[in-house]
């Protein structure tokens, strides 16, 4: 069991070597001198000119090209007072009558395909989904937005036009139910560059977009994990990430979210769990306390903390959710604007040239533990080697310290510029 004493996670050597050590996976790294000024962001190509049709039509995430995605879930639209509001099951020939902020839509690969809920569990689809699917499919334009979205998918697995062509009549919509049973969504942003932009090189990230439209963003994103759980019982987990830039392992430099129902925990899940059965505070003593102690938190709100994290393999900002609820969806619009407001502060701190990993860490279906609500966002800022795999001791170039006085000093020229929230308390310079 563990004791709640307090536990040194960091140790600085004599030469200015930081030793980490997560507190939840255990795992160990390093940050030696003299790395953490390097330079971040990816060298690219010399920046192009783009005109008014790039803005909607680069890629098939943009607003242009939405027959190119599988049907859509829902989709959120901005209302002439300034509220979101959400449009569920919009028909393929009304796609364009509003102009969606946010829209879900079914991974087009998924990890895990309708076929294995079915096979494996014996699920079908809900009778919602099942509606869904009746009427979207009884409309011409869904028959044709349907078979367009599966055509491009086989051809995508390898069948040529020869193969498509001998479908029989009554298989050319066999797979649509992947569509409107999925439980792996993408969450899609609508700009694929920002609303000013000239060259290929501004793209629309987290941290371009507004407070107010980030704070719909998180919501829609929790919303839609509440759903997977629903449509999919079996789920015992929903994992919610967004991969930014290709190497950090995003198909397209578009901005979107992903949402997996699987049926496992996963080891960290486990892990967390364990922990949090012998010892509820462990999570709060060796995160935002543990942070506050060593001079690590960057900036807060009423209900969240934001920390430079330690023990990552990479250069990771930590937002910690201080509500009582578990579950992002059952939380106060308050609370969760809390989080959301953090998090794009720490994606507009680092940078739309930087590729990162977000991660939300949430409690799982059935559990009756308390797990605070934290999301991750890492730096993907250097790559692994020959030493990391030989000894499990990752090096990581930018500690923890650095990583904090990085960040704030950048929150402070945001903040003096109007683009993060007005809620958000920035921390003093460290002392001594």
């Amino acid at each position: 069991m563990d004791s709640g004493a307090p536990r040194d996670h960091l140790r600085t050597m004599a030469d200015g070597t930081i030793k980490q050590r997560n507190p939840v996976t255990g795992t160990e790294v390093w940050t030696v001198p003299g790395r953490a000024n390097r330079p971040l962001g990816i060298t690219r190509p010399e920046p192009q000119p783009i005109g008014p049709a790039d803005h909607a039509a680069r890629c098939a995430f943009c607003a242009s090209r939405m027959l190119e995605t599988p049907p859509e879930k829902d989709r959120v639209v901005l209302e002439p007072d300034g509220t979101h509001r959400i449009l569920r099951h919009v028909p393929a020939d009304a796609l364009q009558d509003t102009a969606p902020t946010f829209r879900r839509v079914a991974n087009l690969f998924a990890i895990l395909e309708v076929d294995y809920w079915r096979r494996n569990y014996g699920q079908q689809l809900s009778a919602e989904a099942r509606t869904w699917q009746e009427e979207y499919l009884a409309n011409q334009a869904g028959r044709e937005h349907v078979q367009a979205v599966l055509d491009a998918k086989r051809r995508a697995s390898g069948m040529g036009v020869d193969d498509l062509a001998v479908i029989p009549a009554g298989e050319h919509l066999a797979g649509a139910e992947s569509f409107f049973g999925s439980g792996h969504d993408v969450i899609i942003a609508h700009r694929h560059f920002t609303a000013d932009a000239r060259t290929d090189h501004q793209l629309a990230s987290s941290g371009t977009l507004t407070p107010a439209e980030h704070r719909a963003y998180i919501a829609f994103t929790a919303q839609g994990a509440q759903d997977l759980y629903a449509a999919i019982p079996q789920a015992r987990y929903v994992s919610v990430f967004q991969n930014w830039l290709k190497p950090a392992g995003a198909s397209f430099d578009h901005l979107h979210k992903q949402l997996v129902a699987i049926d496992e925990l996963g080891a960290e899940n486990e892990a967390v769990l364990d922990r949090l059965a012998h010892d509820p505070a462990a999570l709060h003593r060796d995160g935002v306390a543990y942070a506050e102690r060593e001079q690590l938190v960057i900036a807060r709100t009423e209900h969240a903390v934001l920390f430079a994290g330690f023990g990552h393999r990479y250069p990771t900002l930590e937002i910690h959710s201080l509500a009582a609820a578990s579950d992002p969806w059952a939380m106060s619009e308050a609370e969760r604007d809390s989080v959301a407001d953090l998090v794009h502060a720490a994606h507009a701190a680092t940078g739309p040239d930087v590729p990162c990993n977000e991660e939300w860490h949430t409690r799982p279906a059935g559990i009756d533990l308390h797990v605070p609500w934290r999301v991750l966002l890492k730096w993907r800022i250097s790559t692994f080697a020959g030493f990391e795999g030989a000894t499990k001791i990752y090096v990581n170039t930018i500690g923890p310290w650095s990583l904090r006085d990085r960040v704030l000093a950048r929150m402070h020229q945001l903040r003096a510029d109007g683009l993060i929230s007005e809620q958000i308390q920035l921390s003093e310079p460290r002392r001594g």
